[in-house]
């Protein structure tokens, strides 16, 4: 049975998805082999094949690990004890924060999505479907208690917000004039703009 932890206690598996993510943003993911990754990692191909079936398994959970995180923290920011406005505010703001975080991951995702197999493919995008549907349900809740304006959809304002999110990893770099938390108010304030009765 494979280790699940080296000398300075870092698991196995976070270990060959570290390796992975820094080998698909550096060179893609079609040009990555299975024993670039176990040799970055520092194991073996036995240890990979135990903890994740495939390359594709290490590409999906690439994207999940950064999507659980995001739901679980939209999650709690939809169930605070808050005023709506507030609770997207604070949801649009970390959605932003977290990508940049983990841009690699989202530039990964986004440049090798189509390299996953359909039935994970179909996985991310319910995952993905999940999340913006909650984010949408916190807007259609300021729409309805008259916060919020009715004059966009809920949907339309959404897919505007996500699509500023799925596009920081081509501009943004950590060596530029905004840190994340500058570019994450900046773009929740302009969702509230556009929310705004």
């Amino acid at each position: 049975m494979p280790r699940t932890t080296d000398g300075d206690a870092t698991p196995v598996p976070r270990r060959l998805l570290d390796a992975a993510t820094r080998l698909f943003a550096d060179q893609g993911y079609d040009r990555t082999s299975v024993q670039e990754i176990v040799e970055a990692a520092g194991v073996t191909k036995g240890a990979l094949y135990h903890y994740f079936g495939s390359k594709d398994d290490l590409l999906h959970e690439v994207y999940a690990r950064v999507l659980r995180l995001q739901q679980d923290r939209l999650d709690a920011f939809a169930d605070a004890d808050e005023p709506v406005e507030k609770r997207v505010r604070d949801a649009a703001a970390d959605v932003v924060v977290t990508t940049i975080e983990n841009l690699d991951d989202a530039m990964i995702f986004f440049r090798s999505m189509h390299h996953l197999s359909p039935e994970k493919n179909k996985q991310v995008r319910a995952e993905r479907r999940r999340y913006h549907e909650r984010f949408r349900a916190l807007i259609e809740e300021g729409q309805r208690a008259g916060v919020f304006s009715t004059a966009t959809p809920a949907d339309l304002i959404v897919d505007y917000h996500f699509g500023s999110v799925h596009h920081l990893s081509t501009w943004y770099r950590p060596e530029g004039p905004l840190a994340p938390r500058q570019v994450a108010d900046h773009l929740a304030d302009l969702l509230l703009r556009a929310l705004r009765p």
